[in-house]
């Protein structure tokens, strides 16, 4: 009888572990499944304004940099101790002619600093939202169907890493 109490107890024990594995699993995947919505391409609506693939036909192309201006490794004491770690996109301003399809390549050049890219319309709402993982290179095609300016961010670094798209009406012909 001793045994079979053993036994049940162990089974007991063995389920009780399995449910707090369980749910610490199903946490951890609402955890990640979160992190994926933080990170996005125009939905529906947004891709009225602006459409972004993986891939496609460019007309153009343009690199963006992602830039360590001052940081603790480089930088001058005084000004990191100031201001804190100071990155930036380059070019951090870009025109393009609406509905022409340009591919826009992000390098983070960092190692060890993870960016972003937020990019928003004339009222702030955000159309997109990528990551870039450090020392990774990832390219997107854009096509505006607006003419306007778009304001881009890093949201890990603001203000200053931040940048502008003016999309200018299509060239005359």
């Amino acid at each position: 009888m001793a045994n079979s109490r053993l036994t049940t107890a162990a089974i007991g024990s063995a389920i009780f572990a399995l449910l707090i594995a369980a749910v610490a699993a199903a946490d951890q995947s609402d955890a990640v499944r979160q992190q994926q919505k933080n990170y996005y391409l125009p939905d529906a609506a947004a891709s009225r304004i602006v459409t972004v693939t993986k891939a496609g036909t460019a007309s153009n192309q343009i690199i963006v940099l992602t830039e360590a201006v001052a940081v603790k490794e480089t930088g001058p004491t005084e000004t990191v101790s100031h201001f804190g770690e100071v990155y930036a996109f380059s070019p951090n301003f870009i025109a393009l002619r609406r509905d022409e399809p340009t591919l826009i390549e992000f390098w983070n050049l960092q190692g060890d600093d993870e960016h972003d890219f937020m990019l928003v319309d004339a009222n702030s709402r955000v159309l997109m939202h990528i990551k870039l993982p450090p020392l990774k290179k990832l390219s997107y095609v854009f096509t505006f169907h607006q003419s306007g300016l778009f304001n881009f961010y890093c949201t890990m670094h603001p203000p200053e890493m931040s940048g502008q798209i003016l999309v200018v009406p299509p060239e005359a012909r």
